[in-house]
């Protein structure tokens, strides 16, 4: 009956101690059967042999003699040669055991620092074979993107945080005065009031709309529009903002477009999305032009045929050490700039998840800072 704590106490040994343990039950296995084997079968053959080459009919003294020394010396040659073996087995059980056990003890301890919030270990290949090389990559590439999630919760926090201080600490303060009686309630102040709490639900809306979208939460009520349509609409509702500034909006639409089965609301707020931010990161005089063409898919123009929207401005453009974070949620190339601007830093995670919800794709280029910048939708045709 096996006793209570023997299962547990083997169970909490490191792997390398299980795993010397485990291969020195081999070994004496082993060595045991071998050692048993050469003890009953030898001598037999030996005796039989001796047999046939007496003919005798009774054992003489000298064969016996010939049984005991032959016994004699493969009992201690079998049994120095077992130990000898057993040294070496267990040598190199010692050496296997190391060179299993220290690597897969590293990444132990790795894994223990990540759960404990420390994201910035790496673990080299122990170069034990392919299988554990791509468990030590594997790793290396969670804890690094618990890194990065790490970074953009802890910048996301604090972006929030400082989005919502602004609008906070006028209600508080306007409250306080009226509350004083040193400000009245007139239509300047309550038009001020009512534009932070505008600000502050903008910044809920928004905030729930990229988390569903990037969920595939969001629902999408597609239809067959034609992609002009949507491109004059979106151009007509950002004309006066547009006008006010002084930024020049254009629109170039190629003839004839295909229809593109969306969601027209969806696809308008996409590009009003586009269009806000370039109207942010132009200066007066500056030219925004919404174009759409259509493109050859990259495998077959007849299967995968695109329609292509393009935002291109002529503003303050983007460096290519910021191009590939554009689309994260509250990043700024320019953080002091860009609140300046107003912009709450989700509209553009906003838009590329709401373009890939409809199977196509939202990219950036520019060719460097002051040299304006073009966002491209690129979504399937029906």
């Amino acid at each position: 009956m096996r006793q209570p704590g023997a299962g547990p106490k083997f169970r909490g040994a490191g792997l390398a101690g299980r795993l010397l343990v485990a291969q020195m039950l081999v070994v004496l296995m082993g060595a045991l059967t071998a050692w048993l084997v050469a003890a009953v079968v030898g001598p037999r053959l030996f005796h039989e042999h001796l047999a046939r080459a007496h003919h005798s009919g009774s054992p003489s003294a000298e064969i016996l003699h010939t049984e005991e020394a032959y016994q004699s010396a493969n009992a201690i040659s079998l049994s120095l040669a077992l130990l000898a073996a057993l040294i070496a087995a267990m040598a190199v059980s010692v050496l296997v055991t190391r060179r299993i056990g220290g690597p897969v003890a590293m990444i132990a301890d790795a894994a223990r620092n990540v759960a404990q919030g420390r994201y910035d270990v790496t673990v080299p290949p122990p170069g034990l074979g392919a299988e554990f090389d791509a468990l030590a990559s594997g790793f290396n590439q969670m804890a690094g993107q618990l890194r990065s999630v790490e970074r953009a919760r802890g910048r996301l926090l604090a972006d929030l945080g400082h989005e919502m201080r602004t609008p906070l600490a006028t209600l508080e303060a306007y409250l306080e005065a009226l509350e004083d009686g040193v400000a009245t309630l007139d239509a300047p102040t309550a038009s001020l009031l009512r534009s932070q709490t505008r600000r502050l639900a903008r910044l809920s809306e928004d905030i729930g709309a990229v988390s569903r979208a990037e969920e595939g939460h969001v629902g999408l009520d597609s239809r067959t529009v034609q992609p002009a349509a949507v491109v004059t609409s979106a151009v007509d509702s950002m004309r006066e903002a547009y006008k006010a500034k002084g930024v020049v909006l254009r629109k170039r639409i190629d003839t004839p477009l295909p229809d593109l089965r969306v969601d027209p609301d969806r696809l308008g707020q996409v590009l009003g999305n586009l269009l806000d931010n370039a109207l942010r990161h132009t200066p007066a005089g500056g030219t925004v032009t919404l174009a759409a063409s259509t493109s050859p898919g990259p495998e077959s123009p007849a299967l995968s045929a695109l329609t292509v929207l393009t935002v291109t401005d002529t503003g303050d453009g983007i460096t290519a050490e910021h191009l590939p974070h554009v689309f994260e949620r509250f990043y700024r190339v320019d953080a002091a700039r860009d609140r300046a601007h107003g912009g709450s830093g989700i509209g553009l995670a906003i838009a590329k998840a709401l373009v890939e919800a409809h199977g196509g794709q939202l990219t950036v280029s520019s060719p460097g800072t002051g040299q304006g910048s073009t966002f491209r939708i690129r979504i399937p045709q029906t």
